[in-house]
């Protein structure tokens, strides 16, 4: 049973302020739970406020599907903050 683990870096050059910060991630997450039923948390760079990482994960019988999940769920989030998703990586386990 695989366990899909998406890795966003994500830029956030127009916050000034944690709470800028926070109300574009919050945005994010409940965006993503909704539509995908995904666990999404922030890693990563709590206190720093222009980058952030958050980690996305799900769970499945079959990894074919998972992948197009993430693929989804990676699209979506480039759709939400365009060019600020710096990088991404992901993990089976």
């Amino acid at each position: 049973m695989p366990v899909g683990v998406l890795t966003l870096d994500i830029q956030i050059p127009y916050a000034h302020s944690l709470k800028e910060k926070r109300a574009v991630l919050q945005k994010m997450r409940g965006r993503l739970r909704s539509r995908f039923n995904v666990a999404v948390a922030e890693l990563d760079h709590q206190d720093v406020w222009q980058h952030a990482t958050l980690g996305v994960v799900s769970i499945s019988d079959s990894q074919p599907l998972l992948e197009s999940v993430f693929r989804q769920v990676l699209a979506e989030s480039e759709k939400i903050l365009g060019y600020d998703v710096a990088n991404h990586s992901l993990d089976f386990f």
